[in-house]
């Protein structure tokens, strides 16, 4: 999806156009099977690659693990003599181990960003569509890179060319770079309860470092008991069980798209060691995290 959201636009500005404004050329060993039916057979192999205005990354699966030496120092080559350089999905995280986005804002895959921000704190990570931050070019992957092709074709040949190529998907709302990558808590959660919201939201953002109930009870302007029946009669669980959920959650996460250790994923999701940590992800989902990993 990442591929195609990426390319078609592309195409599609082609033939609109009636000649080539992008010349596409896929580069890589091949053919590469995708997560889903399809396969992709590349133009070229990344030493036989022509002369590049940009280049896009693409990645799902685990980026985290990727180690190609050789495509790192390639992308270094290619960041030195100007070109611009994006990533899409888990590709931010390549551009982030060639030493490429130091410095500048950027986003990835909502699935991916818990796990590069563990390993690598001072990027400047934004949980957003996409981001432009002048040579570097950030995506989300999914169909954001719809809204993306939009913007960087309106820069290039104009807003109202850009619309005829959306309209050619009908991609009739294209969203702004800072708008959301996953639904909004009304969506997830179920509820429109203002102070249940609130208090999730917090949780949200403390998870390595948990709030007590009296805490998030002040963040959500009610009682402690008042919130407390909230979560139980809006979802069914007390509030505590609902956060140590959704921080073991976060940290099932860490175990499929990290190499992080046991102890630095307890860490990272609030918990004081990786005994304690293994105790509760055994009680919420049945077996060890050394198991699911």
């Amino acid at each position: 999806m990442s591929f195609a959201s990426l390319s078609e636009p592309m195409r599609a500005a082609n033939l609109l156009a009636g000649r080539t404004l992008y010349d596409v050329r896929v580069i890589g060993e091949g053919p590469v099977a995708s997560s889903g039916a399809a396969s992709v057979t590349p133009h070229c192999a990344m030493n036989e690659a022509p002369a590049l205005d940009q280049l896009f990354v693409v990645a799902g699966g685990d980026p985290m693990q990727f180690e190609d030496a050789g495509v790192l120092r390639w992308l270094g080559r290619l960041a030195r003599a100007g070109t611009l350089l994006g990533g899409v999905s888990g590709g931010p995280v390549i551009l982030a181990r060639a030493g490429l986005m130091a410095g500048r804002r950027m986003t990835l895959h909502w699935e991916h960003a818990a796990a590069l921000a563990e390993i690598a704190p001072d990027l400047a990570i934004e949980r957003t569509l996409y981001v432009i931050e002048r040579d570097r070019v950030t995506c989300a992957g999914g169909t954001a890179p719809l809204d993306l092709m939009h913007a960087l074709i309106a820069r290039d040949h104009g807003a109202v060319f850009a619309r005829a190529v959306s309209d050619w998907f009908m991609h009739t709302e294209v969203r702004p770079p800072i708008g959301p990558q996953r639904a909004g808590l009304v969506e997830r959660v179920g509820s429109h309860a203002p102070a249940l919201l609130d208090a999730i939201a917090a949780m949200e953002s403390h998870v390595a470092d948990p709030l007590d109930l009296r805490q998030l009870s002040v963040l959500a302007g009610v009682s402690p008991r008042q919130l407390g029946r909230l979560f139980r009669d809006e979802l069914g669980v007390s509030a505590m069980s609902y956060y140590r959920r959704l921080r073991l959650e976060r940290a099932q996460s860490l175990l499929r798209n990290s190499a992080l250790s046991l102890t630095e994923i307890a860490l990272a999701t609030g918990f004081a060691n990786s005994s304690h940590f293994s105790r509760a992800y055994s009680a919420q989902f049945g077996a060890p995290p050394s198991a699911y990993r």
